[in-house]
C-alpha cells in the first residue's frame, strides 16, 4: 500500500514553522502526514469531551466581537482531591492541533495527576480542530483574512484565562492553585500565559519553547546547524553523504532517464521532480532529528529507538556501497516506513488529519520564526533567510504583511535574562539540545524560580512525553526535578493561602 508521506497544506506548515532550506520556489513545500501517537495507555479513553462557549474577540466591543463558538477541552477528573480540598488543576495550554492529538502525546501531566490529587484539563487552540468559530465552518473561518484575522496567540492566551477561570467558578474551585504545561508551541503559550496571567497559574511547565527565536535574538542559522550536528556526532560519513546528495539528486533529475532512475530507488508511486524530492528528504531529517527520542515512538510517524542513529546506520551500511540514492531510500525508510507497510511513497497527498493548516496564517501575521539559513558547513544547501520572502508569500497567499516585531513587544524576549528576573517567576523551560528548536530555548537560569532544565541528549519535549519503562536515568531525573518544583510551587501557595 501506499504511504501518504506529504500533504498540501504541510507543505505550507512546513515552510513557515521550518523556513525549509530549500528555498528556490515557493510553490511547493515539503511536509509530511503526521499520525497520532499511540500511547503506553489508552489515555483518550480517561478524558471526557466538553465544550464551551467563548467569546470570539477579547479586546474589542463591537458587535462582531460579542459572537461566540464552541470551544473543545478535555477533563479527567479521576484523581482530583476537589474543590474542598482546593486540589490543583494541571491545564496543557492547546498548540496548533488537534487537541486529542497532544492529549495522546502528553503523558506526563496525567501521570503525575496522582500524586498530587490533580485535575487535568487539555484546552483546544481556536480555530484548531473542532474549536471553529463562525458556527464550526471551517471553510467560513478560513474564507479571509477577515475571519482569520481573530486567530493570533494573545486571543488564544485570553480563551484559555476565560475557560479556566469559568472552569473554577463552576467548580467552585477558586482557590484550587492551576498549573500550566505545554510543549513547542504549546509551551510558548504555557511561558507567556504564567507572564500574562499570573493571577490565573501559579506556574508554567515550557518545554522545548523557542520564545527567543526571533529576529535579533537568535540565529536564523541555529536551527540547521543542531540537526547537522546531530548527525555529524552519530557518523561522519552520514553527514557527508545526505550533505552531498543535494546537487546529486539535481544532476540526475535533469539527466534524461532521471525521474525513472529517482523513482525507482526511492520507490515513489510515481515521478517526482527533484524540488519534491529534496523536500521530502528534508522532512524526514528535519523530523527525525526533533524527534530522536530514546525509546520508541509514534509522535509524528512510528520510530525506533534513537533514529537518528538508524537513519545513520542506514546511510553507513555497507552492503548499498557507493549507490548514494540506495543509502538514502535506507535512511527515508526509518522516518517514512519503519512498520515496513508501504509499498510506494506518494508525494502528492493533500490531507490535513490533525488540522495543522490555520498555522500558516499564524506564520504569516506574528509567528516569525527565522530558521531556514545554512552554512556552508550545513547539512542542507547554503543559504540565508530573509524576511522578504516570508513577506512575499504571505502577502501573495492572504494579503496581508507579518508583523514583524509585534511578539517581542508584546511578551518581551530581548535581555530576557534581566527583564524576567526582575518580574518573573515559577516557569520551567525545558530543553533537550538535540532538538533544533532548543537554539531559540531560554537554557539559563534566569532566577530562583525561573528554571531551565537541559538535557545534553533530548529531542522535543521529550520530557512531557508517556514514561517508558526503557527511559535512560536522565529523562526519570528531569521529570522528578519538575515534579519537585511543581510540588514547592503547590506548598508556597497552600501556605501563602493560609495566611491571608
Amino acid at each position: 500500500m501506499a504511504s501518504p508521506s506529504t500533504s498540501l497544506s504541510l507543505f505550507l506548515f512546513l515552510f513557515l514553522h521550518f523556513s525549509s532550506s530549500f528555498s528556490k520556489t515557493s510553490s511547493v513545500f515539503s511536509s509530511l502526514l503526521l499520525r497520532p501517537q499511540t500511547p503506553p495507555i489508552d489515555s483518550l479513553r480517561h478524558y471526557r469531551t466538553a465544550f464551551f462557549t467563548q467569546i470570539l474577540d477579547h479586546f474589542n466591543f463591537n458587535p462582531q466581537s460579542y459572537q461566540s463558538f464552541q470551544q473543545r477541552y478535555l477533563i479527567n477528573d479521576t484523581y482530583w482531591g476537589g474543590a474542598v480540598e482546593n486540589a490543583p488543576i494541571f491545564v496543557y495550554t492547546g498548540n496548533e492541533g488537534n487537541i486529542e492529538w497532544f492529549a495522546q502525546n502528553t503523558g506526563f501531566i496525567l501521570e503525575s495527576a496522582p500524586k498530587f490529587r490533580a485535575l487535568v484539563v487539555f484546552i483546544e487552540h481556536r480555530f484548531y480542530g473542532k474549536s471553529i468559530p463562525f458556527g464550526g465552518d471551517e471553510d467560513v473561518a478560513n474564507r479571509n483574512s477577515s475571519t482569520l484575522g481573530f486567530l493570533s496567540s494573545t486571543q488564544a492566551l485570553a480563551d484559555y484565562a476565560t475557560l479556566i477561570t469559568d472552569l473554577k467558578r463552576n467548580l467552585t474551585a477558586i482557590d484550587s492553585p492551576v498549573v500550566v504545561f505545554g510543549g513547542s508551541y504549546g509551551g510558548m503559550l504555557a511561558a507567556w500565559f504564567r507572564l500574562k496571567y499570573p493571577h490565573v497559574a501559579i506556574g508554567a511547565i515550557a518545554s522545548s519553547a523557542p520564545i527567543l527565536q526571533f529576529e535579533n535574538i537568535t540565529s536564523p542559522y541555529s536551527f540547521n546547524n543542531i540537526i547537522t550536528q546531530d548527525f555529524k556526532s552519530e557518523s561522519q560519513n552520514c553527514y557527508r553523504v545526505i550533505k552531498g546528495s543535494w546537487q546529486q539528486i539535481d544532476m540526475v533529475a535533469n539527466q534524461p532517464g532521471g525521474p525513472q532512475l529517482l523513482r525507482k530507488s526511492f520507490k515513489f508511486c510515481k515521478p517526482a521532480d527533484s524540488q519534491s524530492i529534496q523536500n521530502w528528504l528534508y522532512t524526514a531529517i528535519l523530523y527525525t532529528a526533533m524527534t530522536d527520542y530514546p525509546t520508541p515512538s509514534n509522535f509524528l510517524n512510528p520510530l525506533p529507538a534513537y533514529p537518528v542513529k538508524q537513519m545513520c546506520k542506514a546511510i553507513d551500511d555497507p552492503t548499498t556501497g557507493n549507490d548514494t540514492f540506495a543509502k538514502l531510500y535506507g535512511a527515508a525508510n526509518v522516518y517514512y516506513n519503519y512498520t515496513g507497510t508501504a509499498t510506494c511513497f506518494d508525494l502528492d497527498d493533500d490531507s490535513d488529519p490533525h488540522d495543522l493548516g490555520d498555522w500558516t496564517w499564524q506564520a504569516c501575521t506574528e509567528l516569525i520564526l527565522p530558521t531556514g539559513a545554512n552554512t556552508e558547513d550545513s547539512i542542507f544547501p547554503a543559504s540565508t533567510w530573509h524576511y522578504a520572502d516570508r513577506v512575499h508569500y504571505c502577502k501573495s497567499l492572504f494579503d496581508v504583511e507579518p508583523r514583524r516585531f509585534w511578539i517581542t513587544t508584546h511578551f518581551g524576549g530581548f535581555n530576557i535574562e534581566r527583564v524576567l528576573k526582575r518580574f518573573g517567576s515559577n516557569i520551567i523551560f525545558f530543553n533537550g539540545l538535540r532538538d533544533p528548536w532548543s537554539g531559540g530555548g531560554v537554557l539559563k537560569n534566569i532566577s530562583s524560580s525561573i528554571i531551565a532544565i537541559v538535557a545534553k541528549e533530548g529531542a522535543h519535549h521529550v520530557d512531557l512525553r508517556f514514561s517508558d519503562p526503557n527511559d535512560p536515568k536522565w529523562v526519570k531525573d528531569v521529570r522528578k526535578q519538575e515534579l519537585n518544583i511543581i510540588q514547592d510551587w503547590l506548598s508556597q501557595y497552600y501556605l501563602d493561602l493560609a495566611q491571608y
